[in-house]
Parts: structure tokens; C-alpha cells; sequence
């Protein structure tokens, strides 16, 4: 008898896991998935074209090793959907103090390259800890904001959110990372605005930001005092003055906007495509990898990409009104408008409508810690959405 109900006890609690699991995958946003594949797949494809004559006698080279970190973020996805995001919120001072560590380390024993510390090298991978960076804060500063509340509205909590926002965005600054650091401050607002932080200490927020960049832009240098290093000078200098030096300082912008004109509406195509091809346009495939995909598949093939990010955007915001408490929402909000502002900020730059920063373009430019990041944090969207008020159950 005790022998049956042991097993009769197993094969509840199997039935019991298998409907949990049957009922999680029906509560999927199968859009959002749906569009970030069409998106992983678009990027992969317009990567085997940009890259194709990067590495002699290997023209796949970086195909292969982005379509394995997309594999590997496929598979932080899944777990993210896994994991109840409720536990990120009690896990928010260990998300923070990680956070701040692995900045911290890179600093001290990062790889450093073109004049900025931002990696960490393993042989077989370079980890940027600052992109995955992106996700924690948001999950800590959501958590240390949830907790609170009942005192929003208090000028303290505000204050200290700040504040504790404050560190990790200076030290990314130090690295130098004037872009990662930009799209932490805009986390960061996007957190404050959907957690009902009051409009007047927003306003003083900004206006605090803007009093720290005239000290940066223009107080401290005519004191005698250089913060930033001489090339973010010079990427201001020339966003402001772009025909200035184009065979130098201004001479990415200048040969960016030669790809993306040359693209016309359907594009140069693979092996037509000389500005990409021939490295008159640096970092093509990184920085400037929208750039080099305007130039091969023109305007058409930029449009798609960009009508992409506009489907998963939207899938994005839908999440934010439907997360089943203020925690989830604040976190949907910061992944979302963080992801937003980096596409802004990448495709801008592109066409000189914003600095050059060396943000890169989600799902598009080559690198292993972006893309593995980004499915992550698509990963945590889809946990809300699985767990949101109103879903079908």
C-alpha cells in the first residue's frame, strides 16, 4: 500500500510539472519571440555580408562566432523565462554589488583597447561585464525602488536612487565608456518616470544632468581642468563641426555617411560594397555595422532592420501594462527604453544625428557580451509576460 502511494504521490507531482510548463509556454509572448528571432536571424544574415571579406580565406569567421554567442544567449533566454522575476527583487543588493564589482575589476585588470578598459580576456571569449551591467542595474535599482514603495514621494528616495545609480555610471565613465554610461543614465530615468517618481524631482534630476555636463563640457576644461580624454573631445568637436577634419577627427562620420548614401534604395550588394570592403569605413563591424548594412542592402534593408526594432519595441511596452506588479513594470521599463535609446544612439551616430560613442547596434554589431545580454534581457521581458495580470491562463 505504501509502495502505490508513493507512486500514485510521483505521478501527481509529474502531471502537476507538466501542466505548470504546458500553461508556462501557453502564456509566452510568441510575437516578441517570433520578432527577436527574425531579428537575431536579420542580424546573423547582414553580418555573413559585412564581414565576408574581413578574414582572408575565412570568410565566415565571424558568422560562426556570432551565430554561437546568439546559441548561447538562446540559452540564457530560457533560463530568464524560468526564473521568476520575483526573485530578482530580493536579490537586489547582490545584482548591485556584482554589478559594481565586475566594473570595478575591470578597471584593475581589464584588456585595454583604443584607450578604454571594458573587457575582461578569457583566451576563447572577451567579457565585457558593462553590457551585461546593463540588465543588473536596471533589476537592482527596480528592486531597491520597489521596496520603497510607500516613500516615492519623498525627495530621500529619489535622492538615493540617484545615488546609488551614480556609482556604477561613473565607474563605467572611468573606463572611459561615455556610451554604455549614457545608456545606464537613460535607464535610469526610464526607471524613475514608470515608478511614478514625482514630476518635480525628475525635473530637478534633469536639471542636476545638465548642470554636470556644462562642468564637463565647458566649465572644468576652461578652468584648466580636461576630464574627458582628447578623442571624446575631438567626437564632440566634430559632431558639432562635422566638415572640420574629415581626414581626421570627423573622418568615421564622414566615410558613415558616404556607406549609407552610396546604399541608395537597394543596395551595392556584397562584393559591391567599397567603403565596407576596403576599410574605408573603420569598425564596420561594430560601431558603424548599420552603416554597412545601408551600403550593401540600401535603404530597403536598413528599413527592415529598423521596422524590427520598432515590432519588438512594441511587444516591449505591451509587457510594461501588463507586468502584474510595480517591480516588474520598472523593470520592463528600464530593459525596454534602455534598449530604445541604444538603437537611437547607434543608428544616429550613423548618420550624424548623435556623437559617436561606440554604443552598439542590439542584435546587429559583432560581439558576444552584447548579444548575450540583449536575449537575456528579452529572456526577463518574456518572465513578466509569462506571470502578467490579464494573460491568458
Amino acid at each position: 500500500m505504501a509502495v502505490d502511494y508513493v507512486a500514485r504521490s510521483r505521478a501527481r507531482t509529474r502531471r502537476r510539472e507538466t501542466a505548470d510548463v504546458a500553461a508556462l509556454v501557453r502564456r509566452l509572448d510568441w510575437l516578441l519571440i517570433g520578432f527577436v528571432a527574425l531579428l537575431v536571424a536579420y542580424g546573423l544574415w547582414a553580418v555573413a555580408g559585412i564581414t565576408r571579406h574581413d578574414i582572408a580565406g575565412d570568410p565566415n569567421y565571424y558568422l560562426v562566432r556570432q551565430s554561437v554567442y546568439a546559441a548561447v544567449g538562446a540559452i540564457g533566454l530560457v533560463a530568464a523565462v524560468v526564473i521568476d522575476p520575483e526573485r530578482y527583487r530580493a536579490w537586489w543588493r547582490p545584482l548591485f554589488l556584482g554589478t559594481v564589482g565586475m566594473i570595478v575589476l575591470v578597471i584593475l585588470r581589464g584588456v585595454e583597447s583604443n584607450g578604454s578598459k571594458r573587457w575582461l580576456d578569457f583566451g576563447f571569449f572577451r567579457f565585457q561585464p558593462s553590457e551585461f551591467g546593463k540588465v543588473f542595474f536596471v533589476l537592482a535599482l527596480a528592486g531597491f525602488l520597489a521596496e520603497r514603495a510607500q516613500k516615492l514621494g519623498e525627495a530621500r528616495t529619489t535622492f538615493r536612487a540617484v545615488g546609488l545609480a551614480c556609482v556604477p555610471i561613473a565607474l563605467v565613465f572611468l573606463q572611459p565608456d561615455v556610451g554604455t554610461a549614457m545608456v545606464y543614465a537613460a535607464a535610469l530615468a526610464a526607471i524613475l518616470f514608470v515608478a511614478g517618481t514625482p514630476w518635480t524631482h525628475l525635473a530637478g534630476v534633469a536639471a542636476t544632468t545638465v548642470l554636470v555636463a556644462v562642468v564637463l563640457l565647458w566649465a572644468a576644461p576652461a578652468g584648466g581642468v580636461h576630464i574627458l580624454k582628447p578623442y571624446q573631445v575631438n567626437r564632440l568637436t566634430g559632431f558639432f563641426h562635422p566638415q572640420s577634419d574629415p581626414g581626421g577627427a570627423t573622418y568615421n562620420i564622414a566615410q558613415s555617411k558616404n556607406a549609407i548614401g552610396a546604399g541608395q534604395l537597394r543596395g551595392r550588394g556584397v562584393n559591391g560594397a567599397t567603403q565596407t570592403n576596403y576599410d574605408f569605413l573603420p569598425a564596420h563591424h561594430t560601431d558603424f555595422a548599420f552603416a554597412s548594412l545601408a551600403e550593401e542592402r540600401g535603404f530597403v534593408g536598413a528599413s527592415i532592420l529598423l521596422g524590427l526594432y520598432l515590432l519588438v519595441v512594441w511587444r516591449g511596452l505591451r509587457i510594461v501594462t501588463l507586468a502584474r506588479d510595480a517591480f516588474s513594470a520598472i523593470v520592463a521599463g528600464g530593459i525596454v527604453f534602455g534598449l530604445l535609446f541604444q538603437i537611437f544612439v547607434n543608428v544616429g551616430m550613423t548618420m550624424g544625428i548623435a556623437p559617436i560613442t561606440g554604443i552598439p547596434a542590439p542584435f546587429l554589431s559583432v560581439g558576444g557580451s552584447s548579444m548575450i545580454a540583449n536575449l537575456v534581457a528579452v529572456g526577463i521581458l518574456l518572465a513578466i509576460h509569462v506571470r502578467a495580470r490579464g494573460v491568458r491562463r
